[in-house]
């Protein structure tokens, strides 16, 4: 049997790069030869939690066909937000919890999609399925996942499914999971050392909607006051990443943690599809969104609408 990587999306976020490697660790047992790669480096959260728990970081790839000739994705599924060069490997596997776009195959394939919180969390009855046994290392990470995710249990996407996977992989773990899952959290809200071009890929996913290309980037943050104070570099560091990659609309959600509110940061066109996608009025490119912290489930949706 080929070698085959395991590997989530571009500019990867803690359930991307985790999610790779419970699933590489699960089919490893399986029989498979397999290893967990990364699109991109660890962003400070998955650094945290990477550190927290002793597990080395993954190496980056921007090719896949040049090692192998099959792959394995989590968390993601379109092509635009996958390798390179992901037309020219063969996807035998897929476990993802997003929806389904911009995705064919030639050949039949493994593909387990699930409307929960995070792919670690469907990942969790994959192990309970197979009755393979999750070592405590392992259990710390895949809890990371989903609190990432979820922004500990309290996003919209959550499901009873990730509170009971939460639960139990916090007894595995033994990690208080109220505790950690804050910790893990601030830790990715430390923005001031990083530049504007950073902070708009850290968690960036490209959609195509209508015809146009879409980049949606979120940041996290315990101060909105202090990422808008960096506006004007924010909107110069968007309008050159959308000249140099041909994207007509950039938006940037920016969320508090502590209180489950968002801001949005909007460049290019055309910006009425995203106010009557929010139901809001765009002042100085901004819009606030109260209640809203989930890209997959409440700023997708509502653009796709509009854009039809």
């Amino acid at each position: 049997m080929s070698k085959e990587l395991v590997f989530g999306h571009q500019s990867p976020d803690t359930d991307a790069i985790v999610a790779a490697k419970a699933y590489s660790y699960l089919q490893n047992k399986l029989g498979y030869d397999t290893e967990a790669v990364a699109l991109g480096e660890p962003n400070e959260e998955t650094q945290f939690v990477l550190n927290y728990f002793d597990e080395p970081t993954p190496r980056v790839i921007t090719k896949a066909s040049d090692e192998v000739d099959s792959v394995m994705l989590v968390d993601h599924n379109e092509h635009q937000q996958s390798v390179s060069d992901i037309e020219d490997v063969t996807v035998t596997h897929v476990v993802d919890h997003h929806r389904i776009a911009n995705f064919s195959t030639s050949s039949p394939l493994f593909y387990r999609a699930e409307p929960v919180g995070c792919t670690s969390t469907i990942l969790m009855k994959m192990f309970d399925e197979y009755k393979i046994e999750i070592p405590a290392q392992l259990a710390g990470l895949m809890l990371s996942a989903i609190i990432s995710d979820t922004l500990l249990l309290k996003s919209p996407t959550t499901t009873d499914d990730d509170k009971a996977a939460v639960i139990a992989l916090a007894e595995i773990a033994d990690v208080d999971y109220k505790t950690y899952g804050l910790e893990e959290l601030k830790a990715g809200t430390n923005l001031s050392s990083k530049s504007e071009a950073e902070l708009i890929e850290q968690d960036a996913k490209s959609f195509e909607m209508g015809g146009k290309n879409i980049r949606i980037d979120q940041i996290n943050t315990v101060d909105l006051d202090e990422v808008f104070a960096r506006q004007d570099k924010l909107e110069a560091a968007m309008a050159a990443d959308a000249k140099e990659k041909g994207y007509d609309l950039f938006l940037v959600l920016v969320t508090n943690i502590l209180d489950s509110d968002s801001r949005l940061l909007v460049w290019g066109e055309p910006t009425d599809v995203v106010e009557k996608a929010f139901n809001t009025t765009l002042t100085n490119n901004t819009a606030s969104l109260p209640g809203v912290v989930s890209r997959k489930k409440q700023v997708v949706p509502p653009l796709q609408d509009q854009f039809k």
